[in-house]
């Protein structure tokens, strides 16, 4: 008796944790705060609480392009640091971002190239020379390496803007069904248009050496470097939507790579200009990056520079004095935009630019009818099942329906402390752990029955039903598990609630089915008379 206290006291334990999982501290006893408490604790998926749901493209070779145009840039600066004088340092093929040349090297200075070369670029590139020019090509290890970093990068720069956004349990991860594609599930938006312009603005705020303009189009900019531009510039058209909101149209030729990129930015805040009124940006760069700037800055003072965002100039001004760490956005925003891009900023620029490949809203009433339908469908399957256990094994039905439903506490209890999100699969889940709960009480009770039938008294028939039927019961649950274990790794959002739901209650069922349906058979069996047998 001693020994079944204790086991009843354990069982007592449970309960209240997974209720604590399920309710947490509700503010009141009445059903809308209960409700309340329930919804806090288990979180709907997108197809029961509706939201947005995307299939998005990272775009991985404007990222090698990008990775090309630091290195030049970075080659530039190694080059005037070493004094080693150069024509030209640049990507010649557009077609081609991993290849850059450098041209322009007397041979007094090619050994001291080769050398800084070899120290510093053979890890990424492999390189090679003839009559005086070198080539620089990215290794293709490398390129995948950037390619696999780039998409990850960009999964986490979505997901920090979706946290910013304040959406509750997102799905955001790698799309298998497709390369370097991500899958992005937002329960509770309804704004899909907004959604997609946070997650896919690049805001890639740059700055770039302005070569020449303005220019009245793109022609004559053109005609000015003798009909085209060189590979290692290009033509961009300037808004003015920051510093002349009314500024007409214009274009100019910039350097292509920039001074600073959108990975450069360490924190941008939202502020107003107390003298002007007019709301702006404060930004502050990384140390290496204000090192950088500062480089550039000091020996280019009297020159223009270009502020880029979207792939159009915002800003163009002339350099005063050297310039570190910080500057400021200023212009004609709203309060909205000032947010949107301070937020931006903050969260990082995506590697990348996204590529919708699916956008489609799930609505709430949808939702409400899956939540109705999937309830209906596990309260009937459950009393059904409790009502077949009652009447086909008698008074040990009763036994079975308390475990299962022990163990759909447990269950709930489960997802409750794990933040997991419940699906409609997931309901499907919980619907086939209940099949398997009651699968495991069969095996048990027919193995009592068959026992009882041999002659065996009640203590020695559950006994040994347990016993021999403890290791069927095992495999099934632990093969089930691994089946479900696979799911999870290589399903998306759905399946893997399906996984997560079944994985819980196959666990919760291991111990109710076993642990609990004992305990209350051995408290039956002290309270029966010798010679009596049990109700099954």
């Amino acid at each position: 008796m001693k020994n079944i206290r204790n086991r009843v006291l354990l069982i007592v334990a449970v309960l209240l944790v997974c209720l604590f999982g399920i309710l947490g501290i509700p503010k009141g006893v009445s059903g809308p705060d209960l409700l309340a408490a329930l919804t806090n604790r288990i979180h709907l998926g997108l197809d029961l609480k509706g939201g947005a749901h995307l299939i998005l493209r990272v775009e991985v070779a404007e990222a090698v392009s990008a990775e090309g145009d630091n290195t030049v840039a970075a080659l530039q600066q190694d080059l005037r640091k070493a004094n080693i004088p150069a024509g030209r340092v640049a990507k010649p093929d557009p077609t081609k971002p991993a290849f850059i040349t450098i041209d322009g090297v007397p041979s007094t200075s090619a050994s001291q190239l080769r050398s800084t070369l070899d120290q510093k670029y053979s890890t990424e590139y492999d390189i090679a020379s003839a009559n005086g020019s070198y080539t620089l090509t990215m290794k293709p290890s490398y390129q995948s390496d950037l390619e696999k970093r780039t998409l990850s990068q960009a999964i986490e720069t979505i997901r920090s803007r979706v946290d910013a956004l304040g959406v509750s349990e997102p799905v955001i991860q790698e799309y298998n069904l497709g390369a370097n594609q991500i899958l992005v599930e937002l329960p509770g938006i309804s704004d899909l248009d907004r959604v997609k312009n946070i997650i896919q603005a690049t805001a890639r705020l740059e700055i770039h050496p302005v070569v020449g303009g303005p220019y009245p189009n793109e022609q004559a900019a053109a005609q000015t470097t003798g009909g085209a531009i060189p590979p290692d510039q290009e033509v961009l058209h300037f808004s003015g939507t920051i510093g002349n909101p009314n500024a007409t149209d214009s274009v100019y030729v910039l350097q292509r790579a920039p001074v600073v990129s959108g990975s450069d930015f360490r924190s941008a805040d939202s502020a107003t200009n107390p003298d002007t009124g007019q709301r702006m940006v404060r930004f502050t760069l990384t140390t290496d990056a204000g090192d950088k700037f500062y480089d550039y800055t000091s020996h280019n003072i009297g020159s223009p520079m270009a502020v880029v965002m979207g792939n159009s100039i915002r800003e163009v001004a002339n350099i005063k004095s050297g310039i570190r760490d910080q500057g400021e956005i200023e212009g004609s925003f709203s309060q909205e935009e000032v947010d949107e891009l301070s937020k931006l900023l903050r969260t990082g620029a995506l590697p990348a630019s996204l590529t919708e490949i699916e956008t489609r809203t799930v609505g709430a009433s949808l939702g409400a009818d899956s939540i109705k339908e999937g309830v209906t469908a596990a309260v009937v399957g459950v009393l059904v099942v409790m009502l077949f256990m009652l009447v086909y094994y008698k008074g040990s039905g009763i036994n079975a329906d308390l475990a299962l439903l022990l163990n759909l506490l447990i269950l709930l209890g489960f997802m409750g402390f794990s933040t997991a999100t419940l699906t409609l699969p997931g309901i499907a889940g919980v619907i086939l752990t209940i099949g398997m709960g009651v699968d495991s009480n069969v095996l048990i009770f027919e193995r009592i029955r068959e026992e009882i039938r041999e002659g065996k008294s009640a203590s020695a028939a559950v006994d040994q039903g347990f016993a021999h039927a403890w290791i069927t019961i095992v495999d099934t649950h632990v093969t089930t598990i691994v089946s479900a274990a696979i799911l999870f790794l290589f399903g998306t959002g759905p399946v893997k609630g399906f996984a997560t739901t079944l994985v819980f209650g196959l666990l919760a069922n291991l111990f109710t089915a076993v642990f609990v349906s004992r305990t209350i058979f051995d408290s039956h069996l002290n309270k029966l008379k010798p010679g009596q047998t049990v109700s099954i």
